[in-house]
């Protein structure tokens, strides 16, 4: 383990700094997986030179005034001062990942590096150096949890514990529940699908909160439970979905996880439900993100072909927050794109933003791709990305997750919420 001290006292100065400025900042921790391994492969010498190589590559893709410190095995730490925004930080990250395609110690030893980040802002996530490195190395443990990039830090969230049984209870027991958030045709100002997304209330947790996706999802994945959570979701979405099969146009979006993609049985478990509530197969829209595609391209690229062969359509969900995205579009067979709330939420105070989205937008249609901007949160906003011409939007502005069956209620026709209820 190397001395921490530099890190923990450049951090100190710069919070001093930043107050006496009225100035905000970023630190990011980086663990650059590969390193270990050409320690193994190369022996400790090429180790070395590969850990002294990762520090440059971060350093050279980072403006001068950011600072670089190397913390321990595979471990950096980055400073990132005069920042205002998670979106600038997040291009200081995609920076990072991209300066991370070329191999380490490429002339002796051609091996991947793949950086994985945690990020926090001052003073928002700490008031001092230690609370602000620890939060910092738990966004990295979410990272890597959630097989992404990045993450940042969330202040708010409370790790909560699942046991297994319990979620496997819930699941056979049908004690999951359905939500559906709106999504909008920008143009037309009118509602055409919906994402369907999961909701556990679990009361040995307490509370009479909910306990979302984001966290018992990612317990799934790593256990056998995935495929019969895949499983439940399908069958809920598509039942809800089918009392809204007479509103011109609307599909419902269901996230789909890259871990049942190897599993036998997908294809035809949706062609089934797709029979059973009476929906086509264009109704569907299967929501992937760019994690899959690092993860096993072949694999997903072989499935997602099937799905669309089918009829099916495919969406990049979170798009712009994964790695080498535009390089990943000409290779699986998607008819959408999603771009991930992280740029949207600057889309209006950061002018780089606005032409980053701006350009994806226009990339996308290029490709006959359709777009649909996450987290619009404010009319601003949805009117600028209705001036880029972006197709479809999703966020708190137009419309919460809320219970399925109320969003049928609210928007299906009488014959359709008759038709429910009489499937009921």
């Amino acid at each position: 383990m190397l001395n921490r001290a530099p890190i923990f006292a450049a951090i100190q100065e710069q919070i001093e700094r930043s107050k006496s400025e009225s100035s905000h900042f970023a630190l990011v921790v980086v663990r650059v997986s590969g390193l270990r391994d050409i320690n193994i492969r190369f022996g400790c010498d090429r180790g070395e030179q590969a850990e002294e190589n990762a520090q440059v590559l971060i350093s050279e893709s980072l403006r001068p005034v950011d600072r670089v410190f190397r913390v321990g095995d595979e471990s950096y730490a980055v400073l990132l001062p005069g920042l205002h925004t998670q979106s600038h930080a997040l291009l200081a990250a995609t920076r990072i990942v991209r300066s991370f395609e070329q191999p380490l110690n490429r002339a002796t030893s051609p091996w991947q590096g793949r950086p994985i980040m945690g990020i926090v802002f001052h003073p928002e996530h700490g008031r001092d150096a230690d609370e602000l490195y620890r939060r910092a190395e738990l966004a990295v443990d979410e990272a890597q949890r959630r097989g992404e990039n990045y993450a940042f830090y969330e202040l708010h969230e409370v790790p909560m514990e699942i046991v297994y049984h319990d979620l496997r209870d819930a699941i056979e027991a049908n004690r999951l529940s359905t939500y559906f958030q709106p999504i909008w045709d920008l143009k037309a100002q009118r509602i055409v699908g919906a994402e369907s997304l999961a909701r556990w209330h679990n009361a040995r947790v307490g509370g009479s909160a909910d306990i979302g996706p984001a966290q018992f999802v990612p317990f799934a994945e790593q256990s056998d439970l995935i495929s019969a959570l895949t499983r439940w979701s399908i069958n809920a979405s598509l039942r809800h979905a089918a009392a809204m099969r007479e509103t011109q146009g609307f599909s419902i979006a269901i996230n789909l996880s890259p871990r049942v993609f190897v599993k036998p049985g997908l294809l035809e478990q949706i062609m089934d439900a797709l029979q059973i509530w009476g929906l086509p197969p264009t109704a569907v829209v299967a929501e992937v993100t760019e994690t899959a595609f690092v993860n096993d391209l072949q694999s997903t690229v072989k499935m997602l072909r099937r799905l669309r062969d089918q009829g099916l359509r495919i969406a990049i969900d979170d798009f712009g927050t994964g790695y080498s995205s535009i390089a990943y579009l000409a290779k699986f067979p998607a008819t959408e794109l999603k771009i991930d709330k992280s740029l949207i939420g600057g889309v209006r105070s950061d002018a780089r933003t606005e032409k980053l989205v701006r350009a994806i937008v226009k990339l996308a249609h290029h490709m006959d791709l359709t777009v649909t901007a996450e987290g619009i949160e404010d009319q601003g906003t949805q009117d600028l990305l209705l001036d880029m011409e972006c197709n479809f939007g999703q966020g708190y502005h137009l419309g919460r997750p809320e219970p399925a069956a109320n969003f049928v209620s609210r928007y299906a026709t009488p014959t359709e919420s008759a038709a429910l209820a009489g499937k009921g």
